[in-house]
């Protein structure tokens, strides 16, 4: 038995998809459906059973040798959430749980850990996992805060020699594009929710820049689309014996108008882009820059090639929303 958390959202659908095409073993989803387009996320797939969060504990008791793995996506990942208490509770509770059940249980432990926890990025974007190179990150947002507070836990857990699951790795998603993210709303990837508009042939908005070294939408992200995303996380499960805090990013910064203009190629249309002034209440905390160091997963044995930003864009554009049925 696998269990997936999150796995009715974004990322977690896509992993529940490929562990479905490949049977697997039995699939239990633990999400909140809430209304049809996560349930739309799984219907294509052959899972097992779904539970919710709060089920999820109850549901754990006595099934210690069953569950052969966890893969812990579920979190509040709106980076404007303001609640402390709750996204503590969901984002760094819930991790632990999962962690002390997983090592007492001797059961594999894969969770979903973010790029948001580098901060402004001065100080690189290198995932060493070490506490003393972890303490010197300083996340922006809560959401960021919420998961580096499980990092180094999970950091000094195991520099202290304690109890561990019998395979763990947490991953630091970049900047993640492709199906099945439509429930996010504000939340979604610049190509999800400008594909419509571009289609159209209209204009796309992108925030102008306010720093000298950046030309207007020469702002560099590392897009990454979630089919490699899920690549590497059914490597980590075929290799068992691969353990660390590990960057997902494709390792090679791409601007917001490169990843536009791939939008629009994939539509068979030159790009047309207005820029608009970030808004104040967020300009001063802007990101200009974002790369995955992705030497530690190369090293930990991982070699298969990421898709470029075109390739990855077009897919998603051409297989997915371009079709009547966008789910995966």
């Amino acid at each position: 038995m696998i269990i997936i958390t999150g796995g009715a959202g974004f990322i977690g659908s896509n992993l529940v998809a490929a562990l479905s095409d490949r049977r697997a073993g039995d699939l239990i989803v633990c999400d909140r459906l809430g209304g049809d387009d996560k349930w739309r996320n799984l219907a294509k797939h052959d899972i097992a059973g779904t539970i919710t969060p709060e089920a999820l504990p109850g549901f754990l008791d006595g099934r210690g040798s069953a569950v052969e793995a966890i893969f812990h996506m579920g979190a509040i990942s709106s980076t404007t959430e303001t609640n402390a208490t709750l996204i503590k509770a969901e984002n760094f509770d819930t991790s632990l749980n999962l962690w002390r059940w997983c090592a007492a249980h001797d059961c594999r432990f894969i969770y979903a850990s973010s790029a948001a926890t580098y901060g402004d990025g001065a100080l690189g974007f290198d995932d060493d996992g070490a506490p003393e190179a972890l303490a010197r990150l300083r996340p922006l947002n809560l959401y960021g805060r919420s998961k580096h507070l499980f990092d180094r836990r999970v950091a000094r857990l195991v520099a202290d020699g304690a109890r561990r699951p019998r395979q763990w790795a947490g991953l630091k998603f970049f900047n993640v594009y492709g199906p099945n993210e439509y429930h996010k709303d504000a939340m979604r990837s610049i190509v999800a929710k400008n594909h419509a508009k571009a289609a159209r042939g209209e204009a796309v908005t992108l925030f102008k820049s306010h720093h000298p070294d950046y030309a207007d939408g020469g702002q560099l992200r590392d897009f990454i689309s979630v089919a490699d995303c899920v690549a590497v996380m059914l490597w980590l499960y075929d290799n068992p014996e691969v353990d660390g805090l590990f960057n997902l990013g494709t390792g090679k910064a791409r601007s917001f108008a490169d990843l536009i203009a791939a939008l629009f190629a994939a539509l068979g249309r030159d790009p047309v882009i207005d820029y608009v002034d970030t808004p104040l209440e967020i300009r001063d905390n802007y990101q200009y820059f974002t790369q995955a160091n992705m030497g530690r997963l190369h090293a930990a044995g991982y070699h298969a090639s990421f898709l470029s930003l075109e390739d990855g864009v077009a897919d998603y554009v051409k297989n997915y929303l371009d079709k009547d049925d966008p789910y995966r």
